[in-house]
């Protein structure tokens, strides 16, 4: 069974940063493209980016690029989201996603509030 659980949210002031983690289970990161999406406060879900299979590409979202990159790393299984130069506008939950064999699955999502 396919599961994400993401971690590594929480408060943090504007133009800091923060590391995401997305732990996978049930299926092998490196066998999927990737997303990272988010949901701010009363607002409809918003994607950030997509890394491709073989971690060869990556699409950002115009409101992310040149602040956000992700990473993988096979042998733990995991995805992460590095976030700098945060911004208020980044408050959000934010979720990873991965679609297996034609289904989408999602973690829970983890908080983040940039805020001073």
């Amino acid at each position: 069974e396919v599961h994400l659980v993401e971690s590594g949210g929480g408060l943090v002031q504007p133009g800091g940063s923060l590391r995401l983690s997305c732990a996978a289970s049930g299926f092998t990161v490196s066998s999927s493209s990737m997303s990272w999406v988010r949901q701010a406060p009363g607002k409809g879900l918003e994607w950030v980016l997509t890394i491709n299979k073989g971690s060869t590409f990556t699409a950002y979202a115009d409101s992310v690029k040149g602040r956000f990159t992700t990473s993988r790393d096979n042998a733990k299984n995991a995805l992460y989201l590095q976030m700098n130069s945060l911004k208020p506008e980044d408050t959000a939950v934010y979720y990873c996603a991965a679609t297996v064999l034609g289904r989408d699955y999602w973690g829970q999502g983890t908080q983040v509030t940039v805020s001073s």
